[in-house]
């Protein structure tokens, strides 16, 4: 409740400090009132939609050289964009639009190049301000997702351990149990006993198969009878780009193939799309499906970073993980950096 109220505290006082500083700047013009009152209302709504707030705090700032509210939206579509090319732009809009109102830009003097040296660095601190918290942001989601990644490995290493320590220790001795009973039910003659000994050696058996079944679960072998959850199939591959954070389109048809491939298709792609997000922050990636000579070609391919790359620790097991199912499979992995500067990573799997 007082992180909200203080969100509300906060967003009502940027929204005065933008109408304090369109009030002091208007005249008394009707017109120059009206694109005062939108540059403020646009305010509210630069979150969702930062480009078009910006674009509509631009009639009072080229009018009057109101600029606080223009600031306020470029730090907003800093925050939320990455492409440099619309920053930029942005940038000399807001640049020039501080600029028009003061200055005849048909005569160049010391006055025009301090002012616009004033008007870019006005412009260029939101920008740069807002994609640093982007930087930060997306580290600290990284860094996220490393613990849970790390958590999960330990939760594997227990259970293959736990596994290891049921079929060694549990296994041995429920085995010599059916033994022995079922040697108890010959040699005895008492009936009673027999029936207990074949009761004894049945019940063993039985805790044998579940006993085997349990250990296959805590494994996790990856074949449709040892899963412990429902596993991802392709169908679920539109969710895995929506949900990457990263801008990725898929070339080709997805194909038809069965559920063991689907799951290492699908994670092939999991495991190259985290890696764009990690290694390459702010590119592209391209999901491409081929068939040729009886061959099924998947290839993630990215391009080179837009931003930054920030030093992440790895542990480096994701290929390997890779090549080991293509390799159940009588596939193969290869990975590589382009020649542009991305990287691209090509699973090839045998139809048939």
């Amino acid at each position: 409740m007082t992180t909200r109220i203080q969100q509300v505290l906060a967003e009502t006082g940027l929204l005065a400090v933008a109408a304090f500083d369109a009030w002091l700047y208007a005249d008394n013009t009707g017109d120059t009132i009206a694109y005062a009152a939108l540059a403020v209302l646009a305010l509210v709504f630069r979150r969702r939609w930062p480009v078009a707030a910006f674009l509509l705090t631009l009639p009072a700032l080229f009018v009057s050289s109101s600029v606080v509210a223009t600031v306020i939206t470029l730090y907003a579509l800093a925050v939320r964009h990455s492409n440099k090319g619309l920053l930029v732009a942005c940038g000399l809009a807001a640049a020039i639009g501080d600029l028009y109102p003061w200055h005849d830009f048909e005569q160049l003097d010391a006055n025009l190049v301090l002012d616009a040296i004033y008007a870019t660095m006005t412009a260029a601190a939101p920008l740069f301000l807002g994609q640093l918290v982007r930087s930060l942001r997306d580290i600290r989601q990284a860094r996220e997702h490393e613990r849970e990644m790390d958590a999960q490995a330990v939760l594997a290493r227990e259970r293959n351990q736990l596994a290891r320590e049921m079929h060694d220790v549990v296994s041995h001795q429920v085995s010599l149990i059916a033994v022995q009973a079922g040697a108890l039910q010959v040699s005895t003659a008492d009936p009673a006993a027999k029936d207990a000994a074949e009761n004894i050696r049945r019940l063993s058996v039985d805790t044998l198969d579940e006993l085997r079944h349990m250990v296959n679960l805590l494994r996790a072998a990856g074949s449709a009878d040892t899963e412990l959850a429902p596993q991802p199939t392709l169908s679920d591959l539109s969710k895995l780009v929506a949900t990457s954070g990263i801008e990725t389109r898929v070339v080709g048809t997805v194909p038809e193939v069965d559920p063991p491939v689907q799951r290492t298709i699908y994670r092939t792609i999991q495991e190259a799309l985290t890696n764009v997000r990690k290694h390459a922050p702010g590119s592209v990636a391209t999901v491409e499906f081929e068939r040729a000579d009886g061959e099924l070609a998947v290839t993630v391919a990215n391009t080179p970073s837009s931003r930054p790359v920030l030093a992440l620790p790895s542990a480096r097991h994701g290929l390997v993980g890779l090549q080991e199912r293509a390799a159940l499979l009588g596939g193969t992995v290869s990975a590589g950096p382009t020649e542009d500067g991305g990287f691209r990573l090509r699973l090839r799997l045998p139809l048939g």
